[in-house]
C-alpha cells in the first residue's frame, strides 16, 4: 500500500523524512531501490539551484512543459514516470541502505529553503517562481510516495 498521507509542503517533507528514519521498513515498489528514489528527489531539488544538465528546448518548456506544470498545480497532484531519471543526471545508487538518502534529501530541502539566489529553469517546465518550485518539489515527492511503503 502506498505511503500516506501525502506531503503538502516542504515542511511536511522534513517531517516525512523523520518518519522514514524511525520506520522499521521502507521500500520502493518499483525497480528503483529507496536509495535511488531518495537521491532522485534530492537531485531535482539541488538542480533547481545548480541547473539541470540536459534541459528540454525553450519551445518545449514554453509550451508543453508550462502546460504540464499548470495542470499539476491545478490538480494539486503530479504524475510522471516514477523510474525516469532526470535527463543527464548522475547515476542513481541502488543500495539497500537508504538512510544516507534521507540525509541527502533533507540537506537538499534545507538548502532550498535557505537559498536566496536565482533559481535555474526546470528542465521541462522552464522558469518557475520560488513558490512554484517549492510546489513542484512537493508534488514530485508526493508522487514518489505512490511507490513507497512504510512499516
Amino acid at each position: 500500500m502506498a505511503d500516506t498521507p501525502k506531503v503538502q509542503s516542504l515542511d511536511d517533507v522534513m517531517r516525512w523524512l523523520d518518519r522514514l528514519e524511525r520506520a522499521a521498513q521502507v521500500q520502493s515498489t518499483t525497480a528503483w531501490k529507496m536509495s535511488a528514489v531518495l537521491e532522485h528527489m534530492a537531485q531535482s531539488v539541488d538542480m533547481s539551484m545548480d541547473g539541470f544538465p540536459e534541459p528540454k528546448s525553450a519551445l518545449f518548456q514554453s509550451t508543453l512543459g508550462t502546460a504540464a506544470f499548470a495542470v499539476f498545480r491545478l490538480r494539486g497532484k503530479m504524475s510522471h514516470g516514477l523510474t525516469e531519471p532526470i535527463p543527464g543526471a548522475p547515476a542513481l545508487p541502488q543500495s539497500d541502505d537508504f538512510k544516507p538518502g534521507i540525509v541527502r534529501l533533507r540537506s537538499a530541502v534545507q538548502r532550498f529553503q535557505a537559498y536566496v539566489g536565482p533559481l535555474k529553469p526546470h528542465f521541462a517546465y522552464g522558469v518557475l517562481s520560488r513558490s512554484d518550485f517549492a510546489l513542484a518539489h512537493t508534488l514530485h515527492i508526493a508522487n514518489h510516495q505512490d511507490e513507497i511503503t512504510v512499516a
